[in-house]
C-alpha cells in the first residue's frame, strides 16, 4: 500500500506553508508545519471564541463530526468508525482496555518501536499475563519477514505501524494483516507515521484498531488525533464517560435526564472536550486541503522527493533503509557524529530528526530542490569537517 504508481504527483506547494525561503525544513515526521489555510482558521477561531454568546448549540457537534468525516474518508472508513481522540497513547489505551490475552500469550511489537505503545502493552501483559514479543531484523531481513517469521497462535495481539517511525523503513501491512487473522491475532496499527501521507484502507487491512495522531502527516494542530475502531469492536468500554457521548446530548436542556445510551459507531471512545473550539478549525482546513491533494498524489509527489535523496545519500555511501515509505527515510551515518551533524544542519538550517541510528529525513509538499541540495551541502560539510562534539 505505497503510492500507487498511476497517481499523478502534486505540482510545488510551498507557498501553501508558512516556510521562510532561508529554512529547509525535513521533520514532517516530528512535526508537521502549518498550512497558512491552517493559520488563517485558527486566528478566526480565537476571534470567535473570545465571544462565547457567538457559539450556538450545533458548533459543539458539526465541526466535530466534519472532522471525523473528513479523516474516515482519507483511510477508506465511515464516520461512524472514528473516534476523535488527543493522543496516539489515548488511542492505544482505548484498544488495549478492549483486547484481552490468555496467559502466557504475547503481544507482538517492533524493536526501538515508539515508546507509547510500548508502554501500554506493557500495562496489559501485567493486567493479562501475557508477555512481550519484540520482534528483530537479521541482516538482510524486512520488518515484514521478521514480524511473518513469528506471527503464530501464541500472539494475541499483533501491534505494527506501517513504517518504523525512526528510519521510515516499511512494513507490508497487507501481508501482516490477513496473517494476524489467520493466527487469531487482533490487530492495532499506529499510523501515526503514514496516515494522511501514505494509502490506508482498513477496509482491505480490517485493523481492530488504528491511530494517529494530527499534528504530523495530517498536517494539523497538536492535541487532535484519530481512533478507527473495527465496527465488531465499537460495543466497547470507552475510557471515559463524558457528556456529549449520550444519546440525545445536542438537547442541553434534558441533560440531565441521564442516559445509560451512546452515541452512535465508535463516538462512544471520544475524549472529553473533544469540540475544541480553537482548535478544530485548523485540523478541518488541514483535512480538506489533503481531501483535495488525495493521500494517493501526495505519496505520489513524496516519492518522487525521497527517491532522489536516497539516490544522493547512497552516490556519499550513505546506507539508507530499503524498502522505506514514500514519504520518508533514514540516512545513516556515523554513529557518533549523528547528533552533532544534526546540530550543524539546524545551525544552517536545515531541520531532520536525529532518531534510532538514523537521522529521518520527512519532507513534505513544501519541499524543493534548492532544500536538497541544502541538506546535502550541510551534510557533506558536517562529515567531511566534523563540528566539535
Amino acid at each position: 500500500m505505497s503510492a500507487p504508481d498511476h497517481a499523478v504527483p502534486l505540482a510545488p506547494a510551498r507557498a501553501l506553508f508558512d516556510v521562510p525561503d532561508d529554512i529547509a525544513y525535513f521533520n514532517t515526521a516530528s512535526l508537521a508545519p502549518t498550512l497558512r489555510a491552517g493559520l488563517s482558521a485558527g486566528g478566526a477561531a480565537l476571534q470567535r471564541r473570545a465571544q462565547p454568546w457567538r457559539i450556538q448549540a450545533a458548533d459543539w457537534f458539526d465541526a466535530a463530526e466534519e472532522r471525523r468525516e473528513l479523516f474516515a474518508g482519507l483511510i477508506g472508513a465511515g464516520a461512524d468508525d472514528i473516534a476523535l481522540v488527543p493522543a496516539t497513547s489515548y488511542g492505544l489505551a482505548v484498544a488495549a482496555a478492549n483486547l484481552d490475552a490468555a496467559p502466557d500469550s504475547r503481544v507482538l511489537v517492533l524493536a526501538d518501536e515508539y515508546p507509547s505503545g510500548i508502554y501500554t502493552w506493557w500495562r496489559f501483559t501485567e493486567r493479562t499475563g501475557a508477555r512481550m514479543l519484540t520482534v528483530r531484523r537479521e541482516a538482510g531481513q524486512s520488518w515484514t519477514e521478521a514480524v511473518l517469521a513469528v506471527l503464530d497462535e501464541t500472539v494475541a495481539v499483533v501491534s505494527v505501524p506501517q513504517v518504523h517511525w525512526t528510519d521510515g523503513t516499511w512494513l507490508e501491512l497487507d501481508r501482516i494483516a490477513p496473517a494476524a487473522r489467520a493466527v487469531g491475532a487482533a490487530l492495532v496499527i499506529d499510523a501515526s507515521q503514514s496516515a494522511g501521507a501514505v494509502p490506508l484502507d482498513v477496509a482491505v487491512l480490517r485493523p481492530d484498531f488504528l491511530v494517529t495522531v494530527g499534528y504530523k502527516w495530517l498536517l494539523g494542530p497538536f492535541g487532535l488525533g484519530y481512533l478507527y475502531v473495527a465496527p465488531a469492536r465499537q460495543d466497547g468500554r470507552p475510557l471515559e464517560e463524558n457528556w456529549i457521548l449520550r444519546q440525545d446530548a445536542q438537547d442541553f436542556a434534558r441533560l440531565v435526564d441521564y442516559r445509560a445510551a451512546y452515541q452512535s459507531g465508535a463516538r462512544r471512545f471520544d475524549a472529553g472536550a473533544r469540540t475544541a473550539f480553537e482548535l478544530t478549525p485548523m485540523a478541518l482546513a488541514a483535512l480538506r486541503q489533503l481531501t483535495t491533494w488525495t493521500v494517493p498524489r501526495i505519496a505520489a509527489t513524496l516519492k518522487e522527493t525521497t527517491t532522489l535523496i536516497a539516490e544522493h545519500a547512497r552516490r556519499r555511501g550513505l546506507a539508507v533503509p530499503a524498502p522505506h515509505g514514500p514519504h520518508m527515510l533514514g540516512i545513516t551515518v556515523p554513529a557518533h557524529l549523528q547528533r552533532a551533524t544534526a546540530r550543524a544542519l539546524e545551525q544552517a538550517g536545515v531541520f531532520v530528526g536525529a532518531r534510532g541510528d538514523a537521522l529521518r529525513i520527512s519532507p513534505h509538499l513544501h519541499t524543493t530542490a534548492h532544500d536538497i541540495d541544502r541538506l546535502f551541502h550541510g551534510l557533506d560539510t558536517a562529515l567531511h569537517h566534523p563540528p566539535a562534539p
